[in-house]
């Protein structure tokens, strides 16, 4: 097969490390792609966003599966665009992929179909939005109902925060048309982790799950970025707390969607929260998590592309997938300054040196190679440094012994990717 991966992240380069592995994989191309993806397809100058470039090259090239990474052109309605062209498309349809695309909606679906979520409230306006504030009391939740990069969210310790929280998102316009409505949730406690299942309309397989390390700082300080590394397995999640998410959330969500007239197609992204061991939905995503997707790919002993053929062709009730014993692990390195501001252009050095540990992966983000051939930080997220072992304590070790041979001074990381499970 000819397939075309979409998307120049982290997560791309590890679906087509995956996809590159599996005997259905004829020729990969990726669209844009990054410096490190360059080594595993070729490289296919169209934006994620460019809908219409997109279908118009899928088209024209023979490309037999697209496989859509990231949520924007989802949202935008690439899975459907293609689809019409008679191009099979992994990833959910433009109404499917509303369940990220707005909050409010996913909200409100959760109500009806009695997913067990946080109590919330949509707001248009911002003095509605902070009289449901005072009159609930922090902590509290406050997120931009459309799509924010994955910073769209505060979780307010206190009153002031929440309602400068809202300032932030509706009046200073800090995310764009993404804050025109706000959804404001209740506060949940537990320990949360990243929950994955493959769709096909009516079946849904469960994937492993991760946990990730949002905040930008060691301890899990500062602001929330879109992820700055992941583990799995997920200890938190169970065998049984497995089969709870399944039974109350996934699938009830999967037959709700039907019955919506928005059959669900893709990867399901379930953001839980567990306590006491009961699970609570915090949100949908419609794709895989970014960095989760890394360790997922890492733990992989399936064929990828064959269990997302049989989504695209609602034949999953005949699959099951396969999962290597040992953990995961992903450090992100990042430049100096995010999730605000920071430069792009800085060299990279010793990426070999760091490739070399065994069991390591370096996947890359947002990078380029520049005409003498060296590899230069282009995006916030620049780096996932991939490692596998029998334990998460190995996979940490291996990583951070990796990390420590790059040598790119305007780069940073956190130094505690893991600790949850090391705690334990």
């Amino acid at each position: 097969m000819k397939i075309l991966v979409v998307g120049s992240g982290g997560r791309e380069h590890a679906l087509c490390w995956a996809i590159r592995r599996s005997p259905l994989c004829r020729e990969l191309l990726c669209a844009p792609g990054n410096a490190g993806i360059a080594l595993l397809a070729e490289l296919v100058p169209i934006a994620a966003e460019d809908i219409d470039g997109l279908v118009a090259y899928a088209t024209v090239g023979g490309v037999d599966l697209v496989v859509i990474g990231p949520e924007v052109p989802l949202v935008l309605g690439l899975a459907d665009r293609l689809q019409a062209a008679g191009i099979k498309a992994f990833g959910p349809s433009a109404a499917a992929a509303a369940l990220e695309g707005s909050k409010g909606f996913m909200k409100d679906i959760l109500a009806k179909y009695r997913v067990p979520t946080a109590a919330y409230g949509r707001f248009t306006e911002p003095e509605a939005a902070k009289a449901f504030i005072r009159a609930t009391g922090a902590p509290i939740v406050v997120k931009t109902d459309g799509l924010a990069a994955g910073k769209g969210v505060v979780v307010a310790t206190s009153l002031d925060e929440a309602l400068a929280a809202v300032d932030l998102m509706m009046t200073e316009k800090a995310f764009g048309a993404a804050g025109n409505e706000l959804v404001v949730e209740e506060f949940l406690r537990g320990e949360e982790a990243s929950f994955f299942a493959i769709v096909d309309g009516t079946t849904a397989l469960p994937l492993a799950a991760a946990q990730d390390h949002k905040r930008v700082g060691d301890g899990d300080t500062g602001p929330n970025t879109g992820g700055m590394g992941a583990y799995s397995p997920a200890a938190v999640v169970t065998p049984e707390i497995v089969a709870k998410v399944m039974e109350r959330c996934i699938m009830p969500t999967v037959r709700g969607m039907a019955a919506e007239g928005r059959p669900y197609q893709g990867i399901l992204f379930a953001g839980l929260m567990i306590d006491n061991d009961e699970p609570k939905l915090l949100e949908y995503n419609v794709r895989f998590g970014d960095p989760e997707c890394q360790v997922l790919m890492a733990r992989l002993d399936c064929d990828l592309v064959e269990l997302m053929l049989a989504a695209c062709e609602g034949r999953l009730a005949d699959c099951s997938t396969a999962w290597k014993p040992d953990a995961a692990l992903v450090v992100v390195m990042a430049a100096r300054g995010y999730p605000g501001p920071y430069e792009k252009g800085s060299a990279i050095e010793g990426l070999d040196a760091a490739a070399a540990i065994p069991g390591v992966t370096l996947l890359h983000a947002g990078t380029i190679q520049d005409a003498a051939g060296r590899v230069l930080a282009n995006g916030g997220r620049v780096l996932g440094v991939t490692a596998i072992g029998s334990t998460v304590a190995e996979a940490q070790s291996r990583a951070y012994q990796a990390v420590d041979r790059i040598r790119w001074p305007q780069g940073f990381c956190r130094r505690d990717i893991g600790w949850r499970a090391l705690g334990k």
